[in-house]
């Protein structure tokens, strides 16, 4: 699906029409809905709770922007069919129940007892199918699936420990752009829609994991020495000692980031939103500032971010 194809009125309309169950049609794929009506996400701040045709709507309307972060890659989903009060659980492989039309990836790689069909979101349809199997979260590989060798991301995590503000968060952000910037790096950052943020580094195509690892990890030992009190490389969070870590591990195959414009399953359902860079200095700031219910607005006003570095073939420098 281009950015130029949008699901129609009348579209729309038939699936306002429906109750609290039915099959809704989208582009000529049907798509069985069941419990619209169920609450997904606890309200915030005195707002009512939002439901699973609320969910839907909302990735129907970032369908445009959303689906080229997912369409050329294998997606692992987060899933809380009860809602984001329950325990959600990690669903990699497309269950036989899922309808033919949704694309699958054969995993070539795959031992006996690993995910052998992963799930690629190409349409708003697909993604309309994540929410009614209540994925509250999307993570697509840093790779594409027809080259899923060769990372076209490179990532940077500032995932903050139990001692950790967003201001400390933002002090490392900012550091991440001082850092990139004097490399000669572009990038854009990304609040989580929880605590932390992260940045989204383009690269060219043809490399394996080892080179956007060893860079990102270079990057951030730096970044951790020069202010050695805030972070922590533990692997377990009860060794921290409450500091953040800079996980650079998550350069490695089928290992994933939660995707752009991705909600997340707290109350209010907040969502991963890329920003600007000069917005790290924004008092406004917070990590789960946009919800599914203002991210529209959000993009009316600003526009992807990311979008501008998007497919950018970018060498990276070597240490």
């Amino acid at each position: 699906m281009s950015a130029d194809i949008v699901v129609t009125d009348d579209e729309m309309a038939a699936f306002d029409d429906l109750g609290r169950e039915g099959t809704w049609e989208i582009d000529g794929r049907p798509v069985s809905l069941t419990n619209l009506d169920k609450v997904l996400f606890p309200g915030r701040d005195g707002e009512d709770p939002i439901t699973k045709r609320e969910l839907i709507r909302y990735q129907v309307e970032v369908a445009p922007v959303a689906l080229p972060y997912y369409e050329d890659r294998p997606v692992n989903l987060n899933r809380f069919p009860d809602g984001a009060g329950s325990k959600g659980f990690w669903n990699k492989e497309v269950p036989s129940h899922a309808p033919e039309w949704l694309t699958r990836w054969q995993h070539p790689d795959a031992d006996a007892d690993e995910v052998q069909q992963y799930l690629v979101i190409d349409h708003v349809a697909a993604l309309v199918w994540t929410a009614q199997q209540g994925a509250l979260e999307l993570h697509p590989w840093t790779s594409t699936a027809e080259r899923h060798k060769e990372p076209t991301w490179a990532m940077f995590d500032i995932d903050p420990g139990t001692k950790t503000t967003f201001e400390d968060a933002l002090l490392l952000a900012r550091m991440h752009r001082t850092a990139l910037e004097h490399l000669g790096v572009e990038g854009c950052p990304k609040v989580t829609g929880q605590r932390g943020i992260q940045i989204w580094v383009p690269v060219e195509s043809g490399h394996d994991f080892s080179y956007t690892a060893t860079f990102v990890e270079a990057v951030s030992k730096m970044i951790g020495a020069s202010v050695p009190d805030m972070v922590s490389w533990a692997w377990r969070v009860d060794e921290r000692g409450g500091r953040a870590r800079l996980d650079h591990t998550q350069n490695a195959i089928n290992k994933t980031l939660v995707g752009p414009y991705s909600p997340r399953p707290r109350a209010g359902a907040p969502v991963s939103v890329p920003i600007e860079w000069d917005e790290l200095d924004d008092p406004d700031l917070s990590p789960g500032r946009w919800t599914i219910r203002t991210v529209g607005e959000r993009l009316a006003e600003r526009g992807d971010p990311l979008a501008s570095v998007r497919g950018l073939q970018q060498e990276l420098p070597s240490f």
